[in-house]
């Protein structure tokens, strides 16, 4: 992935994906099947925790750069899987996720999620 898809993702809110204005009839059903995706510790899914930082598609391949909640996160390789795995079923396409390098947020959460953690 180029150095500018990657940069494309916000630090300090809910990430803008590149894929929204390129490709934007595939984001339902990414976000649909992405939406399925736990955290198994939190309980949430990587939307809403704001995990997932950006999506670019290229020809006929998609490219996600995702985050953790923390550094050594134990489930991290799973999660990473599970959502190559649900964005290959949604796009219909070979897609890469890529460990981005910036450190999760609570800002990235969607809207009203982390209300009840008393963080806030």
């Amino acid at each position: 992935m180029t150095e500018e898809a990657s940069s494309n993702s916000q630090t300090g809110q809910q990430a803008v994906w590149q894929a929204e204005s390129t490709h934007p009839l595939l984001m339902k059903p990414l976000r649909d099947s992405l939406s399925t995706v736990y955290d198994p510790e939190i309980r949430l899914t990587i939307l809403e925790l704001g995990l997932v930082r950006n999506v670019v598609i290229e020809e006929n391949h998609a490219f996600i750069t995702m985050i953790l909640t923390t550094p050594f996160c134990p489930y991290g390789p799973v999660l990473l899987e599970a959502a190559r795995q649900k964005a290959e079923e949604a796009l219909g396409m070979p897609v890469e996720v890529e460990l981005g390098s910036e450190y999760w947020n609570p800002s990235f959460m969607a809207n009203g999620v982390g209300d009840n953690w008393g963080l806030f």
